[in-house]
């Protein structure tokens, strides 16, 4: 059998560029004539600082961090930030705003709800979470310690088109499906974290971002490892981090950099995610898109057919024909694809001609 790549619309692990593998693989065995690979080396080595420092500079530069923020590469992915979050910001009125607009919002809501007084500000779960709110729905407390929200929502293929406005309360973002993917003015927010496996590189990475003032002391009994002023001041590397995932993480930023930068990226996602939204809205209704239109993702593109058998059929057919992954969450159901910076054009151009081949041989 020929050994050919599918189109991956995973949610996450997601695929990686194919230049990123193949750079990685050609150095698997021994790194930049060191005689070893990445996955051997001390993290306290001058061949591996050497990795480290420039991963995090090229990270600066293309998310363009600004100076008074530190960038950590963390363990536990975004969901271990669920709890470190609370630990380390939860710490002056031990209050805390939620906006909660899918399944991992409200994740963190219940595991921040362990340190403090959270006050959900706004709930799209009634409504099945098919949209964002608006600025004025948002019932923001002004002695809140921070406000939280996810701005891209991987299962209901939901996005913030805007940055919500806090006052003076910092904003914390979890970016984990959509950072890297357009430009962010990292300024507006107090922490910005993010799991690697959706557009940066392998699982088991997460990179916070946050701004120095709000780096302080923790609540009484944070274990060491979660405690970011212990993190910030030994530079992500208290003990062994995660090696392998930020050398990849270096590699995908070259890419993401040649390949025009976030503003590159987002040109991408609006030309791929519109090539479905739009081939939606032409199939008379025989795929559905549930969701707000301001307020669909560029990552995470969601939609019902006429009845759940045809889904099935849908899901068993386009693995066949090549493509993977496209089952919908299972608390949400449906076709999900997800189009992280990785997946090429003609990922998207062949799921939409299956689309189109499947809705001529399935009538309804």
């Amino acid at each position: 059998m020929e050994n050919k790549r599918i189109f991956n619309f995973s949610a996450g692990p997601s695929e990686l560029p194919l230049e990123v593998l193949e750079t990685a693989a050609k150095e698997m065995t021994n790194y930049n004539a060191s005689g070893m690979g990445v996955m051997e080396m001390s993290h306290r080595s001058k061949v591996y600082d050497q990795i480290f420092k420039e991963t995090e500079a090229k990270f600066r530069k293309v998310f363009a961090v600004p100076d008074n923020y530190k960038v950590l590469f963390l363990q536990g992915g975004a969901t271990m930030q669920f709890a470190q979050i609370p630990m380390n910001l939860l710490t002056k009125n031990k209050k805390a705003d939620y906006i909660v607009t899918g399944s991992f919002s409200g994740k963190a809501k219940q595991e921040a709800e362990k340190y403090g007084e959270i006050n959900v500000a706004f709930s799209g779960k009634a409504e099945g979470f098919i949209r964002i709110p608006r600025q004025e729905e948002l019932k923001l407390s002004p002695d809140a310690d921070y406000v939280h929200y996810c701005d891209n929502n991987t299962i209901y293929g939901t996005k913030w088109d805007y940055i919500p406005e806090t006052g003076n309360v910092p904003l914390v973002c979890d970016m984990s499906s959509c950072i890297l993917s357009e430009p962010v003015d990292v300024s507006k927010f107090g922490l910005i974290y993010a799991g690697a496996q959706k557009n940066m590189g392998p699982a088991g990475l997460a990179v916070v971002i946050i701004r120095e003032d709000l780096i302080g002391e923790p609540q009484p009994g944070t274990p060491v490892m979660l405690e970011y002023k212990t993190m910030a001041e030994n530079d992500s590397m208290y003990n062994t981090p995660n090696t392998w995932a930020i050398y990849v993480l270096g590699l995908v930023l070259d890419w993401v950099e040649a390949n025009g930068g976030t503003a590159g990226m987002n040109e991408l996602a609006v030309k791929r995610s519109q090539m479905i939204y739009d081939y939606i809205e032409q199939s008379e209704g025989y795929y559905k898109n549930p969701n707000d239109e301001a307020s669909r993702s560029k990552m995470n593109v969601v939609f019902r057919l006429p009845n759940e058998e045809l889904e099935a059929k849908f899901v068993k057919e386009s693995a066949a024909a090549g493509m993977s992954n496209l089952k919908g969450h299972r608390s949400a159901g449906g076709i999900r694809a997800s189009i992280y910076n990785a997946m090429p054009v003609e990922g998207v151009e062949y799921l939409v001609d299956f689309m189109k081949k499947f809705k001529e041989n399935n009538p309804v």
